[in-house]
C-alpha cells in the first residue's frame, strides 16, 4: 500500500474515534494526526492537514510552525499570520504555541455542499524576509444530517377499485452528508395493504414507490397511515420520516347492509292501523348518492303481505294497514330489499318476521263426539258416558282449556288426549233416588279475563231390578167379624217397588201353611194383581180367634225380587151363642136348682147361685141376672144378684111363705141383640130344728161358693170396663191419625190392641 494511502486511512480511523459519543481519547488520537501528517506534507512539499468537522472550538489543528520550520521565538517578530480566501476567522494560530486550532465553528456541508472534497486553504505569512506558506486544512465529513424528506407528509389518493401490484411513486429523501453518511436505505412502518418498492438509477439516484399488495376497502378503511423512514448509514445511524396519508377513493362496491339477515318482531292481533311494526335501518359503507338508501317489499313478497302491511322508503318504516287475525295468519315473512343510488344500484336484503301475539277473542268450543244413554243404575265406576272435544282458535295460555262439571253430580271428566275428554261414572248411580242428570259442562281458556263456554248434558239412568217390592209395615193388624159372607174382602195389601217399569209390576200371593188341619189357602186368597185378601169361609170366632199369616210380593224383574208381609187377622167376636147354663152339681139337671132353706136365715142370705157361661167374649159374654116374678104371685123374699146369679133372702121368712118357693132367673148377655137363657130355682122351707147337717154343710159350700163367683164377677166387670175404655180410646186415635202415624207407631197401636185382646180372654 502507498505510503499517502496508508497515512489516509490511519487519519480515517483516528477520525472515527474522535467523534464517537463513548470515547473521550480524541485528544490523543488529534496529536497522532497532526504528527503523521505532517511528515507526509512534508515530503510532498505541501503541508496538509484535516480536521472534523462540527468540532469544539479550541480544538487542535496541527503544531503549523514547527511544521514551517519556525521558531516560536520569532513567530510574532517576523509578524506571523494566517490568511484564508473567504473562510474568515474558522481557524487560528496561537502564537504562544505555534499550534493550528479551531476558532469557530465549521460546517463541511456549508463550507463544500455536497463536493466529495472540501478543504481550507490557508496562506501563511512571515516577514523578515517574507515568506508565504501554503497550509490545507481537509474538513472531514461527519454524519450530522440525518435523512430529510421534502414535506412533513405525504398523501396519496388511491381509488379502492385499483388492484393488487399498482405502483404508487413517492418522494425520497435526501441527506446533506456525503460518502457512506449520505446512503441511504428506507423501510415503510408495518401493514397488510402496501409494500415499499426502491429501484436504483442509471444514475445511481434512488426511486422509492408504494406497491398495493392487498385490494382495499374504503368501507373498512377509509385511509391508512403509514411511516415511511430513511436511514443513513454513519456512524451513528441517523434517520428521517415522512407519514404518508394513504385516502381510499370511494366506489360503489357495497350493497346497503342491514343490522340483522333477520329481524324478529311482535305484535297484538287486532293491532289498529298505522300502527309501527318495526322501524328499519340499513347502512351503506359507501359515499354520496352511493351510500343514499332506499327500501321496498321485494318483488316476491305475497299478497297477504301487501295487503296487511306498507313500508314506508324513506325511513324504512313498516306500518300495519290491514286487519290483523292471529287465527288467519300468525306469523308475516317479509323479504325488504334496501336499495342505493350508486351506478348501477346495489340492493341488500332482510327478512322481516312479523309474528302475530294472540288475543283473548275466541270462545272455547265444545262438540259432543258420541253419547251412551241412558244408563244403567249398575253401571261400574268408569264407565264412559260421552266423548267430548275442546277446542280454542287462540293460542297459548288463551288457548289452553279447562273443563269442568257443575254442579257435583257423580261423574267425572277424564282427559284421554289433548283437548279430548271423557266423561265417566265416578261413583254409584240410584235410578231410585235421581232418574236423570243435567250436567253443565263448562270449558274455559286461560285468558285474561277467561272465556268460558257451556254445554248441558242430560243423562238418564235406567232402571234395573236392584229394589224388591216393599210394605209399609213388616206386619199388619187385620180385624174380622166372625160370621163372614164366604168370599168378602177382609184387607189390601199393597207393596210399593221403587224400581220402573216390568222391575216394579208387583204381584201377590199367600205363603202356604197349614192351620191346624187345614191349609191356609182353605180359609183366605190374596189376589195377585190388586193385594186384595178374601175370607173364603165363614169365619168362627169361638173356633180361629187369630190367623196369622204372609203374603208375598214379586215384581216381574229378572231375576225377579220380592219380600213378605206378616197378616194377623183376629176373628172378632159376634153375639151368637147364648148364655148356657150350668149344672150346680154332679148329677145336676142344666137350668133347674134345687135347695133347701131354713125358715130361720137372715135377711141377705144366700140361698142358691145360679151359674151360665157364654162362649162369645167381651160384651157379648157378659152375663146379668134378674128375676122374673110369677103372675099374680106375692112378692118374692127373694131376690137373685145382678152379675153374680146368686140368690139371697130379702127379708126374714116367716110361716106365711109358702114351703115351696119356685123362682125364675132370667140369664141375658149383653150382646146386640141380646142372648137369655132362664133358669128354675126350686126352693124348700123347713124349720130351723129340722135342717138336716148336710144341709148345713151345703149352705156352707154355697156361701162360699158364693163368695168366690162374686169376687170373680168383679174383677170380671172391672176388667172388661178397663179393656172396653182402652179399645174404644185406641180405635178412635187410630181412625184420626191413621194417615200421619209412621209406620212404627202403627206397630206400636196394634201391639196394644193384642195385648189388649189377650188380657180380656185372660179373664
Amino acid at each position: 500500500m502507498p505510503r499517502q494511502d496508508l497515512l489516509m486511512e490511519i487519519s480515517q480511523q483516528v477520525f472515527e474515534m474522535v467523534i464517537t459519543p463513548e470515547d473521550r481519547l480524541g485528544s490523543r488520537c488529534l496529536l497522532l494526526l497532526v504528527l503523521l501528517l505532517p511528515a507526509w506534507e512534508a515530503g510532498s512539499g505541501q503541508i496538509h492537514y484535516s480536521v472534523p468537522e462540527e468540532v469544539k472550538h479550541g480544538t487542535f489543528v496541527g503544531r503549523i510552525a514547527q511544521d514551517l520550520g519556525l521558531e516560536l521565538a520569532e513567530l510574532v517578530p517576523r509578524l506571523f499570520r494566517v490568511a484564508s480566501k473567504g473562510r474568515g476567522d474558522l481557524l487560528e494560530v496561537n502564537l504562544q504555541n505555534g499550534i493550528l486550532f479551531v476558532n469557530s465553528r465549521i460546517d463541511r456541508e456549508e463550507l463544500c455542499g455536497r463536493s466529495a472534497e472540501c478543504s481550507i486553504h490557508l496562506e501563511v505569512i512571515v516577514d523578515r524576509p517574507l515568506q508565504v506558506f501554503h497550509v490545507e486544512v481537509e474538513v472531514k465529513d461527519i454524519n450530522d444530517n440525518p435523512p430529510v424528506f421534502p414535506v412533513k407528509d405525504q398523501r396519496i389518493s388511491i381509488y379502492e377499485s385499483r388492484l393488487p401490484d399498482s405502483l404508487f411513486p413517492l418522494e425520497g429523501a435526501t441527506d446533506a452528508d456525503i460518502g457512506s453518511n449520505s446512503i441511504l436505505t428506507y423501510k415503510l412502518s408495518s401493514n397488510e395493504y402496501f409494500a415499499l418498492d426502491v429501484k436504483t438509477n442509471s444514475d445511481d439516484s434512488t426511486q422509492i414507490g408504494l406497491v398495493l399488495r392487498k385490494s382495499l376497502d374504503r368501507e373498512k378503511a377509509p385511509e391508512h397511515n403509514l411511516f415511511l423512514m430513511a436511514t443513513d448509514e454513519g456512524k451513528p445511524e441517523l434517520t428521517g420520516t415522512v407519514q404518508l396519508l394513504v385516502i381510499v377513493l370511494d366506489v360503489n362496491d357495497n350493497a346497503p347492509s342491514f343490522g340483522q339477515s333477520e329481524y324478529e318482531v311482535k305484535i297484538f292481533e287486532n293491532s289498529d292501523n298505522g300502527t309501527i311494526v318495526i322501524r328499519l335501518n340499513a347502512s351503506d359503507r359507501d359515499e354520496g348518492v352511493n351510500g343514499e338508501v332506499s327500501y321496498s317489499f321485494n318483488s316476491l313478497v305475497p299478497p297477504i303481505v301487501s295487503d296487511q302491511f306498507r313500508i314506508d322508503p324513506q325511513t324504512g318504516e313498516i306500518v300495519i294497514k290491514g286487519n290483523i287475525d292471529f287465527e288467519k295468519v300468525n306469523l308475516y315473512k317479509i323479504r325488504i330489499d334496501a336499495t342505493d343510488k350508486g351506478h348501477p344500484p346495489l340492493a341488500g336484503h332482510c327478512t322481516v318476521l312479523v309474528k302475530i301475539l294472540d288475543e283473548n277473542d275466541n270462545v272455547p268450543q265444545i262438540a259432543l263426539t258420541s253419547l251412551s244413554l241412558p244408563v244403567r243404575e249398575d253401571a261400574q265406576f268408569g264407565t264412559v258416558i260421552a266423548l267430548l272435544s275442546v277446542s280454542d282458535l287462540d293460542s297459548d295460555a288463551n288457548g289452553r282449556v279447562t273443563c269442568f262439571l257443575t254442579p257435583d253430580v257423580p261423574f267425572k271428566l277424564v282427559s284421554t288426549f289433548k283437548n279430548y275428554y271423557s266423561l265417566v261414572l265416578d261413583s254409584a248411580l240410584d235410578r231410585e233416588s235421581v232418574a236423570n242428570y243435567e250436567l253443565v259442562v263448562t270449558a274455559r281458556d286461560g285468558g285474561s279475563p277467561p272465556l268460558s263456554a257451556t254445554v248441558s248434558v242430560s243423562v238418564d239412568v235406567s232402571d234395573v231390578n236392584d229394589n224388591a217390592p216393599t210394605f209399609a209395615q213388616p206386619e199388619y193388624t187385620v180385624f174380622v167379624k166372625e160370621n163372614n159372607p164366604p168370599g168378602c174382602h177382609i184387607f189390601t195389601v199393597s207393596a210399593r217397588d221403587a224400581d220402573a217399569q216390568e222391575n216394579a209390576l208387583v204381584s201377590y200371593s199367600l205363603v202356604e201353611r197349614r192351620v191346624g188341619e187345614r191349609a191356609l189357602s182353605s180359609y183366605v186368597s190374596v189376589h195377585a194383581e190388586s193385594g186384595k185378601v178374601y175370607a173364603l169361609q165363614p169365619l168362627d170366632h169361638e173356633e180361629l180367634e187369630l190367623l196369622q199369616f204372609q203374603v208375598s210380593a214379586r215384581d216381574a224383574g229378572v231375576p225377579p225380587l220380592g219380600s213378605n208381609v206378616t197378616l194377623q187377622v183376629f176373628v172378632l167376636d159376634e153375639n151368637d151363642n147364648a148364655p148356657a147354663l150350668l149344672p150346680p152339681g154332679p148329677g145336676g139337671g142344666a137350668g133347674v136348682v134345687s135347695q133347701l132353706v131354713a125358715r130361720s136365715v137372715g135377711t141377705g142370705h144366700v140361698v142358691a147361685k145360679v151359674r151360665a157361661v157364654d162362649a162369645d167374649s167381651g160384651y157379648n159374654a157378659w152375663l146379668s141376672y134378674e128375676l122374673q116374678a110369677a103372675a099374680g104371685a106375692a112378692r118374692s123374699p127373694f131376690r137373685v144378684g145382678l152379675y153374680t146369679g146368686e140368690i139371697s133372702t130379702t127379708r126374714a121368712l116367716d110361716e106365711a111363705d109358702a114351703p115351696r118357693q119356685r123362682l125364675l132367673v132370667l140369664v141375658k148377655d149383653h150382646g146386640e141383640p141380646a142372648l137369655t137363657a132362664t133358669a128354675t130355682v126350686l126352693l124348700s122351707l123347713e124349720d130351723s130344728g129340722q135342717a138336716p147337717k148336710a144341709s148345713s154343710r151345703a149352705s156352707a159350700g154355697v156361701a162360699g161358693t158364693g163368695t168366690a163367683l162374686v169376687d170373680v164377677n168383679v174383677y170380671l166387670i172391672i176388667a172388661i170396663c178397663a179393656v172396653s175404655s182402652l179399645f174404644v180410646l185406641t180405635l178412635l186415635l187410630y181412625t184420626a191419625l191413621r194417615e200421619a202415624l209412621t209406620t212404627q207407631l202403627i206397630q206400636d197401636v196394634t201391639n196394644i190392641l193384642n195385648a189388649m185382646y189377650y188380657i180380656e180372654k185372660m179373664f
